[in-house]
């Protein structure tokens, strides 16, 4: 598979608004998780949301849950406001890159992240290679 094709699908999803999921009755907090290497979406990927609890000390698990097809997350919280607080996107890279029987340098990826006004929606993209990853806050 030729580089310019993948960077060609990679730039149309990402420009894409189909599913987004950013409707008003959506989750607060959605995610995207795309294969850099290959130039499409991380279908199957294991993720796990939680929150920072006890005074900074235990987090608790919020959700676990999959990538869908377009590398998706729908439904991490329950629409509506998200508590003010400390959270973590934690990603199964190791597992997802197992299954499709590539080596990869880093066997997870934690997002760590603070909310203050809950009154924002809250979009955390990840670019997944075997070698590297990127994320920001996106809209």
């Amino acid at each position: 598979m030729q580089a310019a094709p993948r960077l060609r699908a990679l730039q149309r999803h990402l420009g894409s608004s189909e599913g987004r999921g950013m409707e008003p009755t959506s989750s607060p907090l959605t995610t995207h998780v795309l294969d850099t290497a290959w130039g499409l979406p991380a279908q199957g990927l294991c993720l796990c949301l939680s929150r920072l609890e006890d005074h900074g000390r235990q987090w608790t698990e919020l959700r676990k849950s999959y990538t869908d097809s377009d590398g998706r997350c729908p439904g991490l919280l329950p629409p509506g406001p998200m508590k003010a607080g400390t959270y973590k996107l934690s990603f199964d890279t190791e597992g997802y890159w197992k299954k499709r029987g590539q080596e990869s340098f880093y066997p997870y990826v934690e997002v760590v992240f603070t909310i203050t006004d809950e009154t924002h929606r809250f979009h955390v993209p990840l670019l997944l290679s075997p070698w590297s990853y990127t994320t920001y806050r996106g809209s």
